[in-house]
Parts: C-alpha cells; structure tokens; sequence
C-alpha cells in the first residue's frame, strides 16, 4: 500500500510518472535497455534531454534569449556557482528568510562584498520582509533571494525593487505557480522536491550573462561551459532528467502551471483554513507571506508534537516531521500531492485533536 509523502525531499512523485518508469524501465523506446543503462551521447537520451528542456522552456514560458542547464550539486553548488559567474564589480545583496538564503549569503561572502539588504531572521524567519521598504546599494552586480522557503513555510508574493539583476532558488516552488522568468537573471532548483528524484540541478540563465565567469571559477561551476556542451560537458543525471521529462508531460497534461497553480491553491487553502480555525494547531507564519508547498503547524506541546508524527506514520501519512530548526511538522504539499492526501491529513488532525484536548 502507498502512503501518503509529506517529505521536504526527496520528496512525493506523481503516481502516473512513477507506473510510466516502472513500464519502460527494462527496454526504453524499444531500444533493448534501460534508460539510466544507455549512453548519454547517444541518440535515444539525447532526445530524451532535449524533450525534457523543450518542455521546460513551454511549461513556464521561458523565453528564447534564457539557456536551461541540467547539472548537477543541487541548490547548494549554486551558492558558489551565482557569484562565480556574475560578479563583475564584486558586489550583490541577498535578503534572509531563511536557512538556505542565509548559506547562499555565507557562501557568496567569499566571493565578494556582499551585503543583507533585509532580513526576518530577527522573527524566526515568520515573515517576508516588504518589498517596497527594502533598499539596495548602488553598483551591485546581482540580488540574490530565495523564492519560498522550504524549512519556515513561506514565500515571495512580490519581487524585489531594483535594477539589479535577480537571482533566485526555486527549489521548493518551481513549476508550482506562475512566475514571469523575464524579471529575472537566473533561476536555479534543485528537481528533487518538485520534479524529479535527486540528482539535477535546474539553472536558467539569461544568456547576456553567459562567458563571464571568474577565472578561477571551477569547470562545472561555469555557465558558459555548461551552456556550449548542451549539459553534456561530463555525465549528466540521466535517470532524474528522464524522469523530469516524465514530470513534464504529466503536468502538461493537466493544463500547465496555470492549472496546477489553481490546485496548488486548494490544497493549500483547505490545509490553512483547518489549522486557522483551530484552537488545538497553530502556524506562525505571516499569513500573506505563507507558502503554498510548505506547510508547517504545531500542537500544544513537544510532546504532542511527537506523538502526532508517530500516529500519523502509523496511519500511512508519513515524513511529516518538522525540520529540527523549527520542531513540530511540517506538511509539504508539493505538485505531486493529490487533493486527497491534504483531505487526508486533515482528517487525521481533527482525529487526534478530540483525542488529545
């Protein structure tokens, strides 16, 4: 029996996806083979990396003068990897608001100078701070911001006020709402919350940005050289960008971001309005700025707290497990989540709090 997987990441994938790999696993494309057994440069999976980037570039509309990069270190390599390739005058300022903005700005600091424009640390990263209050310097090269925040449940509903070239991770959101890719320089996410088992790394980058990289910056850190060799400069993730590409297809399916926005709504509306209207479950997250894929709640107590991660495991909904710099749970409700598993996790909460008021 398959549970219900309220995992940060590795995280849930699409039940259709998973049944179409486990078909195609032993001959794919009636090649005689495995698609994670075949060559890289050969012409079967190279189709396969080219349909997955196509559909990529349809899916959130990416415009033509952006480069799509499939490599490889996950969200953390490109803390390094954004200022390596951008920094011409050595300067940009990241906002904090939270743990992984925060160890994008220290791995950025040993790039350049680099500066907190606002932060919300101060709350515990509760809140986003306001776009229209916060100030940059002048002659920076790049802002640096974390869409949503995966481990304190919340997110961006407005973009950052400057001229300066924007940069964001994605990982947590990517392909979850709409977003204008043209407001920005580069986009990076890691595929395994929202598309794709570990191992890819998306990066879109305007191209104008491209053949700019320190000269010291590492080969697979470099833009460019990720760029001309199409993510071919080495072996890239073969099984996660099928699998990507499997991903794809499903939520083209369903209607494309749009459609799958408007369910990501849903699920999280329903999931909010439960917590909100109970005297028993809390969210401390600023309501305007609370995610849409992260949802983390609390009980009265550490003890509660435990004892509802056990008996929800033990009714098949399990990971829910809060990331142990915030406690209590944490529901991520990713793309992939059906309807069913929020009214699911739902209907457990109400359970457990007439059963421990």
């Amino acid at each position: 029996m398959r549970v219900f997987n309220f995992a940060a990441g590795p995280s849930t994938l699409p039940l259709p996806v998973l049944e179409k790999a486990q078909k195609e696993l032993l001959n794919f494309n009636n090649s005689g083979m495995s698609v994670i057994e075949m060559s890289h440069r050969g012409k079967v999976f190279m189709e396969v990396n080219s349909k997955a980037q196509a559909l990529l570039r349809e899916l959130m509309n990416i415009p033509e003068n952006y480069s799509i990069l499939f490599v490889q270190g996950g969200a953390t390599n490109q803390f390094s990897a954004v200022p390596l390739n951008l920094l011409q005058k050595g300067k940009a300022d990241y906002i904090l608001t939270g743990n992984f903005a925060q160890k994008a700005y220290e791995e950025g600091c040993k790039y350049g100078d680099m500066a907190i424009a606002a932060s919300s640390k101060e709350a515990n990263y509760t809140y986003i701070p306001n776009m229209d209050e916060v100030k940059f310097r002048n002659d920076i090269d790049y802002v640096h911001f974390t869409y949503n925040n995966t481990i304190f449940g919340s997110r961006f509903t407005s973009l950052p006020k400057t001229d300066a070239t924007l940069v964001s991770d994605l990982s947590s959101c990517i392909l979850s709402e709409e977003i204008d890719v043209s407001k920005f320089g580069v986009i990076y996410a890691g595929a395994q919350k929202n598309i794709a088992p570990a191992g890819l790394t998306i990066v879109i980058v305007r191209k104008d940005l491209l053949g700019k990289a320190h000269e010291k910056c590492p080969v697979m850190l470099n833009y460019a050289i990720q760029d001309k060799n199409d993510s071919m400069y080495n072996t890239p993730p073969c099984f996660p960008i099928y699998m990507s590409m499997l991903v794809f297809e499903w939520l083209k399916e369903l209607g494309g971001v749009k459609a799958m926005q408007k369910i990501n709504e849903e699920k999280a509306n329903m999931l909010y309005d439960f917590i909100d209207n109970s005297s028993f479950y809390k969210n401390n997250v600023n309501k305007k700025d609370r995610s849409l894929m992260n949802v983390p709640f609390l009980t009265p107590s550490d003890e509660l707290n435990d004892k509802f991660v056990k008996e929800a495991t033990a009714n098949g909904l399990v990971s829910l497990k809060g990331h142990r710099i915030v406690g209590g749970m944490r529901a991520s409700i990713y793309n992939a989540m059906p309807i069913e598993g929020v009214k699911a996790l739902i209907d457990f909460m109400k359970k457990f709090e007439l059963e421990n008021k």
